[in-house]
């Protein structure tokens, strides 16, 4: 069972910075993948990018892509996701998620574990 708590969401102005962090709980955390989502208002849960546990495998949507970074510190038991450059369109509610099992890492499906989100709104 794996527990998870985002944090550092907020309020900024386009072109500002934010690091969003999900601490989780579980001693296996570093066999994990890891992936952020979001859900802009009126709208479905969005992947934004995704870390596969082995290989250091990372993939970013295309609107995010230049401008988020995730990193993980295993010692730390959390996951950072840094968000520059941002636009109004970045404005949702962030979710880190937890798969234990490699699949479609874009697919919300594969993961098992959810944090209770994290608001981020840009302000134009």
């Amino acid at each position: 069972q794996v527990q998870l708590v985002e944090s550092g969401g907020g309020l900024v102005q386009a072109g500002g910075s934010l690091r969003l962090s999900c601490a989780a709980s579980g001693r296996t955390f570093s066999s994990y993948h890891m992936a952020w989502f979001r859900r802009a208002p009126g709208k479905e849960r969005e992947f934004v990018v995704s870390d596969r546990w082995i290989g250091g495998n990372t993939y970013y949507a295309a609107s995010v892509k230049g401008r988020f970074t995730i990193s993980r510190d295993n010692a730390k038991n959390t996951v950072y996701l840094q968000m520059n450059s941002l636009k109004p369109e970045d404005t949702g509610v962030y979710y880190c998620a937890a798969a234990p099992r490699y699949s479609d890492l874009q697919s919300p499906s594969t993961y098992n574990y959810w944090g209770q989100g994290t608001q981020v709104t840009v302000s134009s």
